[in-house]
């Protein structure tokens, strides 16, 4: 029996976040140590993981027409059995290309679902729900990867086991997700191209679009320029440890209350509010040079302010812009947080290098609080201006 309940429907979607969290959580860590185990360098390592990334953006560069044929339903279920047949193939080979290649689908399949899920509760959700659900969205993603490590735990009773608990996860989320209707992207009024549809949703909500890139510069930084920054600053590897998760401990701390504020008060003054004060809190972590606590409390105040960035921009692009032309809303994000992906660590990691070791902190005050500036000269646009 299918339903329709907008509760329901939510939940399971939710259930698919969480589950998709906890496979990326465990995935990426567990092939690492299998890969470290077998002798493979570090630094081939690393690129093999990179597989992932890059299968999430050559998603990006066909996944709307998909999404408008199958519809929600029907794409967020590729997506899992994508993921699902290629979990079940990495124990088969330890080997870097085939590996590499299964990392691709893993990535084409969780960005496929995602997109789905993001764009099914931007479009559904009522406007003064809007900021709630989909704070909840990436709560729950959090949550799902936070959990996923401890999946590690499991190889002591076979490599195998891990990706087979992963699996029979994703074959649960589906068979609750096969009672839900599929529902389609609203159609648009007049067929527009490609071009038309990405230049009038750059031209309405190019503001909104930003945190989507923000964010992605500050994850990529905190994961792959701290643990330098931090050795560098004297701090042993135990406090660095300690220091990672508070920026995603922030995120889940204020991710909802953030979403539930800006319904009530709207996104606009949300994200320059939190932009602004989570760019002090960026640019006051250099000075507290090697006090772990101070750090701790910088960087939890800092992940809970910018870290509901993506889904607070995406809430806003939904706000901004005509039903018809969100699903290229959604793809500009996606691609705008893989750039920021990309940047972020880069422009960090050559600042250490040649600048300062605080300098990514510098870095990310700075576009943090210029994005709060910018936002004064950003006019929304009036419905009857919209692109249709």
């Amino acid at each position: 029996m299918r339903t329709t309940s907008l509760t329901y429907r939510f939940f399971m979607v939710i259930m698919v976040v969480i589950v998709a969290g906890m496979s990326q959580g465990l995935l990426l860590p567990l092939l690492t140590i299998l890969l470290e185990k077998s002798g493979i360098p570090s630094g081939m390592n690393g690129l093999n993981a990179a597989g992932l990334y890059v299968g999430t953006f050559i998603a990006m560069l066909f996944i709307e027409k998909p999404v408008r044929k199958l519809g929600y339903k029907r794409m967020i279920m590729a997506g899992m059995l994508l993921v699902t047949i290629a979990t079940l193939l990495f124990p088969l080979w330890n080997n870097l290309i085939f590996w590499f290649i299964l990392r691709l689908a893993v990535g084409i399949g969780d960005s496929s679902l995602h997109y789905a899920t993001q764009l099914w509760i931007t479009s559904s959700s009522p406007p003064n729900k809007r900021g709630r659900n989909i704070s909840l969205y990436g709560m729950s993603y959090g949550i799902g990867f936070s959990i996923g490590p401890v999946g590690i735990n499991l190889l002591r009773f076979g490599d195998w086991v891990p990706f087979a608990a992963i699996c029979l996860f994703y074959l649960a989320a589906l068979g609750f997700l096969l009672r839900l209707t599929n529902e389609f992207p609203a159609r648009e009024q007049k067929e527009m191209s490609r071009g038309q549809r990405y230049s009038g949703t750059l031209k309405i909500a190019w503001f909104a679009l930003i945190p989507s890139f923000l964010y992605g510069c500050m994850e990529s930084s905190m994961n792959s320029n701290f643990p330098v920054y931090g050795l560098r600053m004297g701090l042993s590897e135990e406090a660095i440890s300690l220091l990672l998760p508070a920026i995603g401990i922030g995120g889940l701390i204020l991710q909802l209350p953030l979403g539930i504020l800006s319904d009530r008060k709207g996104r606009k003054p949300v994200l320059m509010g939190a932009g602004f004060i989570g760019s002090l809190a960026f640019l006051a972590v250099p000075f507290m040079e090697d006090d772990v606590w101070k750090i701790f409390v910088l960087l939890l105040a800092a992940g809970g302010l910018v870290g509901s960035f993506y889904s607070l921009g995406l809430a806003y692009a939904a706000d901004l812009l005509p039903k018809s032309i969100l699903p290229a809303a959604n793809v500009i994000a996606s691609i705008n947080f893989s750039i920021g992906s990309i940047v972020g660590p880069n422009l960090g990691g050559f600042g250490i290098q040649f600048v300062s070791p605080a300098t990514m902190f510098y870095f990310l005050g700075a576009v943090f609080f210029a994005f709060s500036v910018a936002a004064f000269s950003f006019g929304e646009t009036s419905t009857s201006e919209k692109v249709h």
